[in-house]
């Protein structure tokens, strides 16, 4: 039953500061609260425990069907709508939704009536905290504004190079580049994680005077928020976007990759050299280039003769091979022409289907290249078919590195893009997530049943696709190592648990260089101890890019006597906490907790926890203090309130809610096991 608010008692009533205020109608349908009122809907609706899910739309009722992260179902959750003195209120669990009598929301705590969250007018006259602003055809540049509070913290929204954990005061683009991966959610340290549940380009502006929320065109507004713990949210987001697999066992273990093995040859050479040395080896990676045309997706006879063979003797050896796969297609590859008939290449609205250039074999320049649209199930189905017929059934290839799947635009223009799912603008961050679906729905179709990707760029979602995700082509210094460690702690908070970085970093490192064996050797200490373990890196002396290229060698070998040997324990460690490793695993399967945690999330009480940027826990019960400066022979490192610590290399023991210096060796990174917990660290 619609009750409009003018007609309710007097705490209804509106600002006079408003030349025209806007006095709705309320109504509840379907359990959901609805408010309407020139010509805007707001519908607020239970989606999951402690959550909702918001729409707003100017022109008529909420749209069904438009992308987005959410699962179509949400899990069913007890709720309850009252319409009364000119406001509507909602109420799921540990959440309370308020809609005052100008559709203004507010998110509240149910237990104590906290304000967790509220819109904030951007002006007394116009516009309110919800602006359109027309872009054509039923678009609108959509704003949401939220109340800006002192001392909140805010951790998420992806991967990103800045090197800020908490990134209140922050601006940040929504788009997908190399390195810099948009997963749009927000954990604050007030108590509530929020997902934009928008894949358009945009932005979000958490300033000190408000949050800005963007979207460059789009056709209605989509959010969704939860109340509780950082751990609590977890659980709530993972499962209102899709929980990640269970990760198989070789992918725990250690992965090697360069650019870039050549050939056949080169490459069993070194996973050989790996056994010969008694060394743990779980996969190792072919790199791009290794087709006979971008595009054509296989294996170019003259460098990869006997791909059978080599699959062979790669599996004797315990070693996965994991091959590398582009989206990106040649006009000289032979799958472009039917690609192109059939609209399975993004398209553009103004000037040809060619998306970046890039190398190509048999032609002395650059080619223009063209991208398929993952969002068009039909190309992803034909995508997976050549892959089904190039590597998974002649070869039993069940493993891809899905690179450069941001897209890798150049130039990065998505308001020229049309794609299947959608205008550039409205759905152009979808695109990494719907290039990992192709290979997880092709390899469940196919009989397998153990799916893992590594790819350079993800969406919300993603991680229930099996995706990993790296974090791209970064510098080799120590800074660089540094900004890692907000990166994927942000990351973890945003639901992809599965991550890892180029241990020693992508854009070159001397390995002669005694100064760079020293970021090697603390940057392969910190690999040891992410969710994923893999070296990799463009080392010098490079090679211009182009199909002949390759860089300087980068295997444990490679960085001289001293440093080899400490990258040779920490392989040996990485193998001994294996079974740790798939126990905290499982755990981000079964209950979305990511693995790499900031100390908040297992100590949210101990209020210094929330700013300690430079050290995690890996899974519950090992805090992990990376050395991140050059020279450094001492760490110290803080210690959460509430547990005991030990050091993992020495035994002694410290109780929590402190700091404390510990010597740290070249050999060592600091480790310190939680309440007694026994984990087979020390050889």
């Amino acid at each position: 039953m619609n009750q409009p608010a003018e007609n309710q008692t007097q705490s209804g009533a509106v600002s006079l500061a408003q030349s025209s205020p806007t006095v709705g109608t309320f109504r509840e349908r379907d359990g959901a609260l609805e408010w309407s009122g020139r010509q805007e809907t707001v519908r607020i609706e239970p989606w999951g425990p402690d959550a909702v899910r918001v729409r707003a739309r100017l022109g008529g009722p909420v749209l069904e069907g438009l992308p987005g992260a959410l699962l179509d179902e949400p899990q069913v959750t007890e709720s309850t709508v009252k319409i009364q003195d000119g406001e509507g209120r909602l109420t799921v669990g540990a959440l309370t939704v308020e809609v005052d009598a100008e559709g203004q929301v507010r998110f509240l705590r149910t237990a104590d009536g906290t304000e967790l969250l509220a819109e904030e007018r951007a002006h007394f006259w116009w516009p309110g905290p919800r602006l359109y602003t027309p872009t054509g055809n039923g678009h609108h540049r959509l704003e949401q504004r939220f109340a800006a509070y002192e001392g909140e913290k805010l951790y998420g929204l992806g991967q990103h190079q800045h090197g800020l954990l908490d990134q209140k005061g922050a601006v940040l683009d929504l788009v997908q580049r190399n390195a810099e991966v948009t997963v749009p959610v927000l954990t604050s340290s007030r108590g509530y994680t929020f997902l934009w549940n928008s894949p358009a380009i945009g932005r979000v502006e958490l300033a000190g005077n408000g949050t800005r929320w963007v979207a460059d065109s789009a056709r209605q507004l989509d959010y969704w928020i939860t109340a509780g713990t950082p751990a609590d949210a977890q659980r709530r987001y993972s499962a209102a976007t899709g929980r990640t697999p269970m990760l198989p066992e070789w992918a725990a273990g250690f992965w090697q990759c360069k650019l870039r093995y050549r050939t056949q040859d080169e490459l069993l050479d070194v996973a050989r050299e790996y056994k010969r040395r008694g060394l743990s080896l779980s996969a190792i990676v072919c790199d791009f280039f290794h087709w006979t045309h971008l595009g054509d997706w296989k294996f170019d006879p003259a460098e990869w003769p006997d791909p059978a063979a080599m699959q062979r003797e790669l599996a004797e050896l315990g070693v996965k091979l994991v091959v590398s796969v582009w989206p990106s297609v040649s006009p000289l590859s032979e799958n472009h022409p039917l690609m192109e008939q059939r609209g399975y290449f993004i398209g553009t609205q103004y000037g040809p289907m060619a998306h970046a250039d890039w190398p190509d074999k048999e032609v002395a320049s650059t080619v223009q290249v063209a991208f398929y649209d993952a969002t068009n199930p039909e190309a992803r189905d034909f995508l997976w078919s050549r892959v089904k017929d190039n590597y998974l059934d002649p070869y039993g290839i069940s493993a891809f590195w899905l690179d450069a799947c941001e897209p890798e635009l150049k130039p990065g223009f998505q308001e020229n893009l049309r794609y299947h799912a959608g205008p550039g603008l409205e759905v152009g961050n979808l695109y990494p997530r719907e290039n990992a679906r192709t290979f997880y729905e092709g390899m469940l179709a196919a009989g397998e049943t153990e799916v893992v990707t590594l790819n350079r760029s993800a969406w919300a979602g993603s991680q229930r696709y099996g995706a990993a995700l790296w974090s791209g082509d970064i510098g080799t210094d120590f800074a660089t190592l540094r900004r890692q460690i907000a990166a994927g702690l942000n990351t973890a908070l945003s639901g992809i648990p599965w991550w890892n970085t180029d241990i020693g970093g992508f854009h070159g490192g001397d390995p002669d260089d005694p100064a760079y064996r020293e970021v090697m050797v603390r940057w392969f200490q910190f690999g040891a101890l992410s969710p994923l373990m893999r070296l990799h890196g463009f080392r010098d002396p490079g090679m211009p890019l182009g199909p002949d290229m390759t860089g300087g060698p980068n295997e444990v070998w490679s960085y001289g006597e001293e440093a080899g040997a400490i990258l040779e324990k920490y392989l040996r460690l990485r193998e001994r906490l294996k079974p740790y490793v798939l126990d905290v695993m499982r755990e981000a399967h079964e209950e979305g907790l990511p693995v790499m945690r900031p100390l908040f999330l297992e100590f949210p009480e101990d209020h210094a926890t929330w700013s300690v940027d430079d050290s995690y826990l890996f899974g519950s019960d090992l805090l992990v203090a990376p050395v991140l400066t050059a020279g450094a022979t001492v760490r110290t490192a803080y210690l959460p309130a509430g547990a005991r610590w030990t050091d993992a290399w020495t035994g002694e023991t410290y109780e929590g809610g402190a700091a404390v210096t510990v010597d740290a060796p070249l050999d060592r990174i600091p480790l310190f096991l939680r309440d007694g917990a026994r984990l087979p660290v020390a050889e």
